[in-house]
Parts: C-alpha cells; structure tokens; sequence
C-alpha cells in the first residue's frame, strides 16, 4: 500500500501510466466488491472527460493482460478483481496516486495503520520502539499512555510521570486542550501506585540441556504457531520433553506468558495461571474472554479426551497438546507423530547420559541395546543413568541382566521398573482383550502379524481382533503397516514377554 507494484517472483512487472495503476488501485482497494464503469471512473477522473470510457476499457485490457493471476472479470458493465492484499507499511499508502478519492483512502489507510502499529506496540511494550512512536506522532494520546505504562513496569515511574506532563503543555500549546480520560487514569494510577500489572504466567519446566534431534518434527511445529499443534506418540517417546523444547523456542512469539497444564480440568488451570481462582460458569468462555488480544504459549500435557481442549482456542496464541492417542475428532489441529530416535540421534544421545567412552568401547553392544528399547528416550535415559551408577558395568552385562529379567514372569525387579515405567503405565490402561493380545504376539517368532494369525494365536473373531488391533495401534503400542498388518516394536516386544505367565508341564 505504499506505491502501486507488481512482482512475479523476483521480476517487477510493468503495470502502465499513472491512471492505469489508478484503476488497479480503484479494484484492489474494492477487492471482491462489482465496480461499475461509471463508478471507476469517478474514483480515478475528478474531472471525467467524454474518452475516459474507451480508456478505462484499453486498461482493463493491460491490467488484464499483465496480471492474469488476478482473474479480473467483466460483467453486468462492471469489473471484479479478487486478491490477496497485503501492507508492508513502508511509504505513503497509494503514493503517486492523485484525486480525490485516493486522497480520501490515504488518510482512512494512514488511521488504518497507525492503528495497527499502536495495537503491535500495546502487545510488546517495548519502551524503545513506543518512544519512536510518540516522537512520531506526539500528539496521539494513546501510545503515550503505552509509554508511561511500559516505562512503569521497568521502575520507571519518574520517567513516566514526565511523560504525562510533556503531553500536557504539548496539547495545550498546539490544540488548547486537556489530555483525554485514558492519559489521566494512567496519571493518577501511577501517582497512586495503584497500577496493577498483569500477570505474566510462566510455568514451562525447564528446558532438557542433553535434549537430542527432533530436528524434522521440530521445524514443523514451529511453522504451524501460532495454531493449534499435537504430539502423538506412545509414552516414553518424550513428546513432553519435545513440548517444553518447542516452548522455549518460541518465548519471543509469545510475549504475554507460557502456560504448561497437566489437569482433566483444563479450563480452570488456564484461568488460574492468568489469576482468576475459583472460577464459576461456562470456563472455556471465561478464558477465551481473558485471553481475546493476547498471545499465551499453552503446553496442554497428556491431554486425556477431545472434550477438555475442544473450545479454549484463541486468535493469536499457541495450543501444544501432547496425547498418547491423536485426537482425530479435534478440528484444525497440525499432528506431528513421534517415535524411537533416529540411530544417530539414539547414540548421540546415549553418549550424552553415559560417559562416551564407555559407549565407544562397546558400539555394538551400545546398538543391541538401543534397539531393543526402540531408541525411545525415556528408556535409554534410565539405562543411561543405570551405567553411571555402576561404573564397573559394561553395557554386555546389562543385556545380560536384561535377558534374565525376561525369565522371570510376572515379577518386575525394582532397578528395572523405571526402564519400563511407560509401557507399566500404558498396559494398565489395556482391556484384557488388548493384553491378552500383545502377550500372545510377544510370544511369536515374527515381529509381523495379519489379522488372521492374530485370531488364531488369541482364540478370537477376526472381526472383533481387528478393532483389538486397532485400539492398540492408536496408543503406537503397535504399528500399523499395510491394511490388516501390523509391527511389534521390539520394546513392547521385551515388555509384554516379561508379563507372559510362566508356562508348566
């Protein structure tokens, strides 16, 4: 909105004299709005001579020609251009444009972005960008207020009763008059030390300082925010750790605070983080309420069903959810599906927990390891932090205590149960059905199975098996491969072998 260009891709395209950039500009500033002949001519001629029909038409034919892109149409003795329009606020809105009429848009387009411009500083409050502003546009009562507020929250409070004063004899000697009611308050606000912050939530963990790869999920998450993203993934696959990583990359997006939530109440624990105890009513109405013109980072963890989450989306902040199931029924939400490391990544980050030259020593004992955990963090963290412990160890001898852990039915040695806790935690939320199953699939050969094999090891219907399946797929305690196959992850495998009753003759 500045001069009227055009660019495809990185050549600028030539759009004509001056009237026919006014007749683009005329369409543009209607966009998706029918113009009629006489209407187009009256906004670019002030003074429309008898051949400003057949020159609207020649460059309508130019326009056209030049920017097919624009589908502008011709109907009914009009003209329809649709488009997307976008002010990158440098230069005059409609510069070189002349008339009336443009001059009446350039000073609506000016209000427009000067507007914009204070709604982006009453966001950040940046002290320095603010007193750019109000050295720009001295007598506009509201970024001044911004700036004493601002100035305030720095401690700066002589500074901003200065302010207040400088606006004063400013409007005084230019206008004759008072500043307005918004400029008082804040005034007599500072000078009572009433003025009451708000309160700016931040209640991320901390960031993990040996946190590893991710890098492809990573960059797309971060292309989705603001919006509403979800990690899927079967638990011990650091989709909270992924979560809290992705926040702390963001802080500067999001300047009004970051919430991290674990709660089936969701709507309350919002509201409690912006300062509203005990709320009544209908609370997602209430936060959406709190939260319309800001923008919050929300890390929703171990979001249980679609219902606690459904309505709390607001414009301009960030939603995180973190879910074992991926919540399909949730509309407009971008899933990003985690699993095992990569191989580098597992190694990398196995040396990050145990002294690399312990790892070194055994590189293959180190792989056999990682695979047999599924290169899940979680688990190599455990194991990791084991070895430490045990400086005498080699990782061989924890393979070997692994393999004779698996032998011992339905006990669980305690220094194991924290490498298991994830899939301790997932099997206690199984019907019998699912446990059923995947102790029969842990007892096969093959890492593969059909719908068909796993009737006939588990004794059931194919039709019931397959929605067995299934619900174990949707938790990832299973891998879905072609229609009616699925994978066995060879930690589920380790797991659900452990849990196998021991058998007797």
């Amino acid at each position: 909105m500045g001069p009227v260009r055009a660019w495809r891709d990185d050549e600028e395209i030539e759009l004509g004299p001056r009237q026919q950039r006014a007749v683009l500009a005329a369409l543009l500033l209607n966009n998706g709005i029918r113009l009629s002949n006489e209407q187009l001519i009256g906004m670019v001629w002030d003074d429309p001579t008898p051949s400003a029909v057949m020159a609207l038409r020649t460059y309508m034919y130019k326009i056209r020609k030049a920017l097919p892109e624009l589908h502008l149409r011709s109907k009914d003795g009009g003209y329809t251009i649709r488009a997307e329009i976008v002010d990158d606020c440098r230069g005059e809105p409609l510069e070189g444009l002349q008339g009336s009429y443009f001059e009446a848009q350039r000073v609506r387009l000016g209000e427009r972005r000067l507007k914009a411009r204070e709604d982006w500083l009453e966001r950040e409050l940046d002290v320095l960008e603010l007193q750019k502003h109000v050295a720009a546009h001295p007598l506009r009562e509201r970024p001044r207020a911004l700036l004493m507020y601002a100035l305030f929250r720095e401690g700066r409070q002589a500074e901003a009763l200065d302010h207040f004063h400088q606006a004063r004899a400013l409007l005084n000697e230019e206008l004759g008059i008072e500043p307005g009611q918004d400029l008082r308050k804040m005034h007599a606000q500072i000078l009572k030390g009433d003025l009451h912050l708000p309160r700016r939530p931040e209640q991320l963990p901390p960031d993990l300082a040996d946190f590893t790869g991710r890098t492809t999920e990573i960059a797309r998450i971060l292309d989705a925010l603001p919006g509403t993203v979800g990690i899927t993934g079967m638990r011990g696959s650091g989709k909270t750790a992924l979560a809290t990583r992705i926040g702390h990359l963001v802080r500067h997006r999001f300047p009004d605070g970051r919430i991290f939530v674990r709660s089936h109440d969701v709507a309350n624990e919002l509201l409690r983080a912006v300062g509203v105890e005990n709320p009544s009513g209908d609370k997602a109405a209430l936060w959406r309420e709190k939260a319309r013109g800001k923008r919050f980072l929300i890390v929703i963890d171990d979001v249980q069903d679609a219902a606690s989450v459904r309505d709390l989306v607001t414009p301009g902040s960030g939603l995180v959810l973190t879910s074992v199931r991926r919540l399909n029924e949730l509309p407009g939400v971008t899933w990003v599906k985690i699993g095992g490391l990569t191989e580098w990544e597992s190694h990398e980050f196995f040396r990050k927990i145990l002294d690399p030259g312990r790892v070194d020593a055994e590189p293959e004992h180190a792989e056999v390891l990682l695979q047999r955990v599924s290169r899940l963090p979680n688990p190599i963290r455990v194991i990791g932090g084991k070895l430490s412990s045990r400086p005498h160890w080699t990782i061989e001898m924890v393979l070997e205590q692994m393999e004779r852990e698996s032998k011992l039915g339905r006990a669980v040695p305690s220094d194991c149960a924290a490498t298991l806790a994830p899939l301790i935690k997932a099997e206690q939320e199984l019907s019998e059905d699912e446990r059923h199953l995947l102790m029969c699939f842990a007892r096969r050969d093959a890492d593969v199975i059909d719908i068909h094999e796993a009737a006939e090891m588990s004794g059931g219907d194919p039709g019931a098996i397959e929605l067995v399946l299934e619900s174990l797929a949707d938790v990832h305690l299973i891998e879905p491969l072609v229609l009616g196959r699925y994978r066995l992850p060879q930690f589920v495998r380790v797991y659900f072998g452990l849990r196998t009753p021991v058998l007797t003759s």
